[in-house]
């Protein structure tokens, strides 16, 4: 008995009260058991209650991280920016334990090196990455196709199109052996990427080989993409429950109720993103130049030098990012010294002449790709505008320096040449004549001339001024 109740005591009591008091154990154990009973029905209701709590609380987890879907657009040509961007949507899918990044793409293609860049980031994502060609009227091209076929699920809009990732020569035509290096490498660069995502190894060589182009129908029906989505909504109810295979684990996708949380570029992205534009850097590079040349022309005007500066800072800051060809960077400058130079040098034309043609040469050179898979160019159109522009206001500035030369003398003792004044005294030949209320001592050279007549200036040497009669004349 006394080793039962030893063996009882730690178990038996309720609110931390013992029920062994003396006396109380007896051999009936009628005590003993009331409150052995009295303690298991209390336990019990107490967890059937906090048990639904345990649960959903474990659970919670999980449950958030399925409801919300990082949702990001790349609008424009694939860039450092753009690579960046979406590096940054990646980690913060990470962070945020989110279902999958979405991926919304409209692009006409861009640098490889930023294609590259993205392409591997979205295949060692831990996190599952969707890419949505939309909206209507969007295109995939070029690097746009590279990253479609890397995304975990690849989607398309109604009204869009994929394909056409041939590489093409951008300044000249390139030679038959440059040409199947290009295409060579980017059929396997492509062709990688298809194995990898399981899609139609066949079609994405064809759109690096032969240029192929695809509606989302066409796409669907030969397995270039997993679905089509009316919208974003749509897309997120016909992805969730699919399963995805990340490079440690296979995943199941819960999206029908996921929220969506956008993520927008960040300003420095943003002004780079614009920039990085060949035209936009192109023509910051001519106003930077300008203002610069302007102000060191003219001294203590301060707006060219202060615009001039700041273009030509981000200038630099763009072409860092782009193929730049030197050559063609020397030959920009080169052709505005020469238009400088028109101003001081009398050369006939000859020298603005030469700038016009070092200009255009030096602007349709100076972005050169290092892969002919890069649709980066200048647009014809601003380098034919820019350099039109630049020639007739340099030659303007011309025009009027020459017109100042040839132009009367208003200021100095030479602006008395020509003037008409009147004879103080009687010249016979010296005497005095007064000119813009000025009398000075003078010479005829007309013989006598009356006081009181008008007098023209024809000449002045030592501080002597030479008339004649006008009525004489």
């Amino acid at each position: 008995m006394v080793r039962l109740k030893r063996f009882l005591i730690p178990f038996i009591s309720f609110k931390g009260k013992r029920f062994f008091r003396k006396g109380w154990l007896s051999t009936d154990f009628s005590k003993l058991r009331t409150a052995f009973y009295s303690r298991f029905i209390v336990n019990r209701c107490y967890m059937k209650h906090i048990l639904p709590y345990l649960i959903f609380f474990f659970l919670l987890p999980a449950t958030v991280a399925a409801q919300k879907v990082i949702s990001m657009k790349i609008d424009g040509s694939i860039n450092p920016a753009t690579a960046s961007f979406i590096h940054d949507g990646i980690e913060k899918a990470k962070k945020e334990n989110a279902a999958c990044l979405l991926i919304h793409l409209n692009t006409p293609g861009g640098l490889l090196k930023s294609t590259r860049a993205i392409v591997s980031d979205m295949l060692d994502s831990p996190v599952p990455i969707v890419v949505y060609v939309s909206p209507g009227g969007a295109h995939a091209g070029s690097a746009g196709v590279f990253i479609t076929l890397a995304a975990n699920i690849a989607a398309m809009a109604p009204g869009t199109n994929i394909g056409a990732a041939h590489p093409v020569a951008l300044q000249a035509a390139m030679d038959s052996t440059m040409n199947e290096k290009a295409t060579n490498d980017a059929a396997a660069f492509i062709r990688a990427i298809a194995k990898k995502r399981n899609r139609n190894l066949q079609w994405a060589e064809n759109a690096v080989r032969r240029s192929f182009s695809y509606s989302e129908q066409e796409a669907l029906e030969d397995s270039v993409i997993d679905l089509i989505a009316k919208n974003e909504q749509d897309l997120l109810i016909k992805i969730d429950g699919k399963q995805v295979e990340l490079n440690t684990e296979t995943i199941t996708l819960k999206t029908k109720e996921a929220k969506i949380e956008n993520f927008e570029m960040r300003f420095v992205e943003k002004l780079l993103n614009i920039i990085s534009d060949p035209n936009i850097a192109y023509i910051l590079l001519l106003l930077g130049m300008y203002g610069l040349m302007f102000e060191l022309y003219n001294p203590g005007a301060i707006l060219p030098g202060i615009v001039g500066v700041i273009s030509l800072v981000l200038a630099f800051y763009s072409m860092h990012s782009l193929p730049v060809n030197y050559a063609g960077l020397g030959l920009i400058i080169f052709g505005i010294i020469l238009f400088l130079l028109e101003i001081k040098i009398v050369s006939h034309g000859l020298l603005a002449i030469g700038g016009v043609v070092s200009l255009l040469l030096g602007s349709m050179m100076l972005i050169k790709s290092g892969s002919s898979l890069e649709m980066v160019r200048i647009s014809r159109t601003v380098i034919f505008a820019s350099t039109a522009v630049s020639a007739l206001f340099f030659l303007f500035i011309v025009g009027l320096g020459m017109k100042a030369q040839r132009s009367k003398v208003v200021t100095g003792l030479e602006a008395l040449i020509g003037e008409t004044g009147e004879a103080m005294d009687s010249l016979d030949p010296l005497g005095r004549v007064q000119v813009l209320g000025e009398i000075w001592n003078a010479e005829s050279l007309s013989g006598v001339i009356g006081k009181g007549e008008k007098v023209t200036i024809k000449e002045m040497r030592n501080l002597k001024l030479y008339v004649e009669s006008i009525a004489k004349t």
